[in-house]
């Protein structure tokens, strides 16, 4: 289940590529948490969690929520400057500073020889993929792989930021409702007020695309996700997400027909073997 759930989300970068045809960038961002939080909304209802009671996670869900939304702004926005090939790569950085934010954020976390290894093989596999972009078309991905790099921060911190206040004793649920429903608010206005044509032309890939992207993963793999973490050692499931950049550097090969150098190849190796070795369980 963790190797389909890694192709779905190595596939999601494609998608988005895709819909940029007929949606702006940072609308399409706001129009898929708009029908994920709608969709985990109803979720909630059947399953009966609450997701409204005061628990004092109000603080730190919002500032949850601005960082998620910031972090799909960048992508989204980048995707229109680089291949998606090469964002996916640059967005699983996120593992390896999380790992790192984590260390100084919240007590009790600590790196050990293994895992600050990992970060330092995807710290070098990133570099590659910089260097390599220096040289395709003048640097023409630089702009796009540098927003990559920022979301990557975004995801990490938004991390931490569960991790280290109390938002760490709410449910998933309420959690993962307090990024889609404040990115579905505020992306919707910040993509008017950057002077985006926001929906262009509706066609049935389209359509697709941007449904797969909300019903798909940011509703349907995202619980499966948290189901999964209920049953199984968090560690043992992590270390299924290297799979995940090079499941989106195929597929943007596969689907796009992106070019792949020998050197983004290794760079995308040095970043998977990184997430691995900062995922790995502990004996």
């Amino acid at each position: 289940m963790m190797i389909v759930l890694c192709m779905c989300w190595g596939f999601n970068q494609i998608t988005i590529k895709i819909a940029a045809a007929g949606i702006s960038p940072i609308m399409q961002a706001g129009l898929r948490s708009i029908i994920a939080a709608v969709l985990l909304l109803i979720w909630a209802q059947l399953r009966r969690i609450p997701l409204f009671r005061r628990d004092g996670t109000l603080a730190g869900g919002m500032a949850a929520g601005a960082l998620f939304a910031a972090e799909f702004v960048f992508i989204y926005v980048g995707l229109s400057h680089t291949a998606a090939s090469r964002m996916v790569v640059f967005i699983y950085l996120a593992p390896c500073l999380t790992a790192l934010g984590l260390q100084w954020f919240v007590p009790g976390e600590r790196l050990s020889a293994t895992q600050w290894s990992g970060v330092a093989l995807a710290f070098l596999g990133v570099a590659l993929a910089f260097a390599d972009g220096f040289g395709s078309a003048k640097g023409s991905t630089l702009i796009g792989d540098a927003f990559g790099v920022i979301a990557a921060a975004l995801w990490a911190a938004t991390t931490v930021t569960v991790r280290a206040t109390k938002l760490s004793f709410a449910s998933a649920t309420k959690t993962l409702f307090y990024q889609l429903g404040f990115s579905a608010l505020v992306l919707p206005l910040a993509s008017l007020a950057a002077g985006e044509p926001g929906i262009i032309a509706l066609t049935p890939k389209v359509i697709a695309s941007l449904a797969y992207q909300s019903v798909v993963v940011a509703f349907a793999s995202y619980l499966a996700w948290f189901w999964l973490l209920t049953r199984y050692l968090a560690g043992r499931l992590s270390v299924f997400s290297f799979l995940t950049p090079l499941f989106g550097v195929a597929f943007g090969v596969i689907f796009l027909s992106e070019p792949l150098s020998a050197a983004f190849l290794a760079a995308a190796l040095l970043v998977g073997a990184g997430i691995a070795l900062v995922n790995r369980p502990a004996k």
